[in-house]
């Protein structure tokens, strides 16, 4: 019902105001529930409930929208981290408080639902208190609205789906954005499953009665979501690392195996956390795509559409709870569903994001050990093709170089390196050129015509790995790529001398356990023609700044 309304709101006037009107209608609905619950009036409650419903849903996109306004596109994973860490932790934690007070409260003393809702009214107040707060802190949003749309909402339309129609075929406009509504969809779906379940899997298999260790179980994955909205913060610090969304599918499936085979409790609390860490890992990156890429003027609607889609599929998914819970079947066997549709979701995730999860992967290890930093980051334009040229000092420098680019950089690589038949196939499928000094020629047109096809080309020009911790002297064989339009771009990498990976040892020790820090320093982009001399000396003069 919300989808089309909800996003014209968010489209259409500022979104602090949205959401301050709509946290105010949440203050009125909350006092007309409790008073619902002091008299009794159940079905008059319920209804009031489905209003809360209908208010968090006109809420949600301007909230969400709200994000790329107030912290912009370059720290948008950081404000979905923030957001998604505090939202779902405090609706977890909303279920377990409320359910310990809800069983206090109640005991055994009641008859009718009449009895149950006067015995626990005095909840209601928390409710009031909630939205309350809710409010205010609504009152202290900043207007940060760039662009609103003056398009009118004609309810004649609304009625007979137009909006509906015209809204769903925006939503699958651009198809990265769709492919990441679907994603996030299954992950919900399967998530409210989880949790509808656990309750009945606790009771028939691990004879846990108790309503309060149960929720307690499923609330450790607060932990975990906290943790993970963090993680996924930290390894988005360039841009949206959309590989996170693979891998944490990946864990989430296999959990979803998991968990049926547990009867420790200790057990499923550690594995209800996992699966909040691998949560908060999937969320971010996915709702920061979707904000990232969707126009601003159209940003509401299609977070609407992405609200109405995840309904979609979480309704279908109760109604096969539904379903299972009639008919008397296993919780365990819906937990393997789950699982495969885990498997699914990994399924589509890898199809679009395969290399950035193996990037991401490779990134995980590598910060076990090392530490990067990252200077002139602001010298590498954006759409032009440009030509990375630096020192050369360890077996890691190619993967140093790329950690904080999000465009795939093309490297050239010693031919006889190239042709190893174990490691030619990944070379292949990074796109690597191979090179050698007795057959540069085809080598330095491949990197000509890649150049200009607008790809990111690096080149070591020393030839080798260092063997001493001065640079080396700079072939000219980059001087005879045709650049076009592509500038070069410096580079000094800094910090590496002494891993087991650089030839060059060095005489400072270090303790084992702290990490090794590397810095990485990009120069202001060149595009005159510039000599091997002259480019070493801008190289080895960044190591001063």
């Amino acid at each position: 019902m919300a989808f089309s309304p909800s996003g014209y709101l968010s489209d259409r006037f500022a979104k602090n105001i949205v959401m301050k009107h709509a946290a105010l209608l949440a203050v009125f609905i909350t006092l007309a529930i409790t008073f619902c619950y002091y008299q009794g009036w159940f079905f008059t409650a319920f209804a009031l409930t489905f209003l809360l419903a209908l208010q968090s849903a006109l809420y949600s996109p301007a909230k969400y929208g709200y994000i790329k306004e107030l912290v912009g596109s370059k720290y948008i994973s950081e404000g979905n981290g923030a957001l998604q860490a505090v939202t779902t932790s405090s609706i977890l934690l909303g279920i377990i408080v409320y359910t310990i007070l809800f069983e206090t409260l109640l005991g055994d003393v009641f008859a009718t639902k009449e009895d149950i809702l006067r015995t626990i009214a005095p909840l209601g107040w928390l409710l009031v208190l909630g939205s309350v707060v809710e409010y205010l802190l609504a009152l202290k949003l900043p207007n940060m609205s760039v662009k609103t749309t003056r398009k009118k909402f004609e309810f004649a339309k609304y009625i007979k789906g137009f909006y509906l129609k015209k809204n769903l075929i925006m939503l699958r406009r651009k198809k990265e954005v769709f492919d990441s509504v679907i994603a996030l969809s299954l992950f919900w779906s399967v998530s409210q499953v989880v949790l509808a379940i656990f309750g009945e899997y606790a009771k028939s298999e691990l004879s846990i009665t108790n309503t309060i260790v149960v929720q307690g179980i499923m609330t450790f994955s607060v932990i975990g979501i906290v943790v993970g909205s963090m993680l996924s913060s930290a390894f988005s610090k360039y841009y949206i690392n959309s590989g996170l969304a693979a891998l944490s599918a990946f864990g989430i499936a296999l959990l979803l195996f998991m968990i049926p085979f547990t009867v420790n409790t200790l057990l499923l609390g550690v594995e209800f956390v996992l699966f909040g860490l691998f949560s908060g890992m999937l969320l971010v990156p996915l709702n920061a795509k979707i904000q990232y890429l969707s126009p601003d003027i159209h940003l509401g609607t299609v977070l609407a559409g992405n609200n109405f889609v995840q309904t979609l599929f979480m309704f279908s998914f109760l109604m096969l709870t539904t379903l299972f819970a009639y008919f008397g079947m296993n919780a365990k066997i819906l937990f393997f569903v789950m699982g495969f549709v885990a498997l699914y979701l990994l399924y589509k995730l890898l199809k679009r994001y395969l290399v950035m999860a193996v990037w991401t992967l490779f990134e995980s290890i590598l910060k076990i050990r090392y530490k990067c930093t990252y200077i002139g980051l602001e010298h590498i334009p954006q759409n032009t093709p440009i030509l990375l040229a630096g020192n050369h000092v360890s077996w890691l420098d190619w993967f140093i170089l790329q950690l904080p680019l999000e465009e795939r950089v093309v490297f050239l690589i010693d031919k006889d390196i190239y042709n190893n038949k174990f490691l030619k196939p990944i070379f292949k499928l990074g796109e690597l050129i191979p090179i050698s000094q007795k057959a540069s020629k085809d080598s330095f047109f491949e990197t000509s015509m890649k150049l200009k096809n607008g790809k990111i080309i690096a080149i070591f020009p020393e030839g080798e790995i260092a063997r001493s911790s001065s640079v080396s002297k700079f072939y000219r064989g980059y001087e005879f790529i045709e650049r076009g339009g592509a500038v070069i771009v410096p580079f000094h990498i800094d910090g590496i001398f002494g891993s087991v990976f650089a030839r060059h040892k060095g005489d400072a020790k270090r303790c084992f356990l702290k990490k090794r820090e590397i810095t990485l320093t990009f120069g202001e982009p060149i595009s005159r023609h510039i000599s091997a001399d002259e480019l070493r000396e801008i190289v080895i003069n960044l190591k001063r700044i």
